[in-house]
């Protein structure tokens, strides 16, 4: 059975109904105007969107995300702002936490870096989404593959004005170096 319903909200869905489905059975859900903190350091430029499928398995719930959404960033050679987009294909299995029909908890020992359910049998995507967001940031961003820079002297960024600048403006304590050469010997 498929179900669309949108979320305008946080990425968590209570999934005990889904649970008690048979395997194979899916719920899917439209994802609208999420925003997540990032962190300190990564702010998004535009809400997330997309499609999240969530699959019954034979173990638990395997949730598959296409999203988009994009980064405020500052270019590492001139300090525009760019805006960055990200599409984020995700896909990992939740297994839970309690026993659906018992309520007693589900040993993890086996399989402790897996991804649980809450106790509510809920599958929160929030941190998943937060961590692949992550590592699509860049790690020097530009805001366009030509980007000058910024001029050593002035600061502006180098493909604005004019940027010949006169070299009498020496510190008199540095005036020695100026006739100073290197030997190619």
């Amino acid at each position: 059975m498929t179900s669309s319903r949108p979320v305008d909200g946080p990425l968590a869905w209570n999934v005990a109904g889904l649970l008690g489905d048979e395997p194979g059975a899916d719920r899917t859900f439209e994802i609208r105007a999420v925003t997540i903190d990032l962190g300190d350091d990564l702010r998004l430029a535009t809400p997330i969107e997309g499609r999240v499928r969530l699959l019954r398995t034979n173990r638990g719930i395997l949730a598959a995300a296409d999203l988009t959404t994009a980064l405020d960033l500052e270019c590492s050679r001139c300090l525009r702002d760019v805006v960055y987009p990200v599409e984020l294909r995700l896909q990992e299995e939740f297994l839970p936490s309690l026993d659906l029909a018992t309520g007693r908890p589900i040993a993890a020992d086996d399989e402790p870096d897996v991804a649980r359910l809450t106790d509510h049998h809920e599958l929160d995507l929030e941190t998943a989404v937060r961590e692949a967001i992550q590592l699509a940031e860049p790690i020097a961003p530009l805001d366009r593959p030509d980007c000058p820079g910024l001029c050593v002297v002035c600061g502006l960024p180098l493909d604005e004005g004019i940027h010949d600048h006169p070299d009498d403006d020496i510190d008199p304590r540095l005036e020695a170096l100026r006739g100073f050469r290197v030997d190619d010997a």
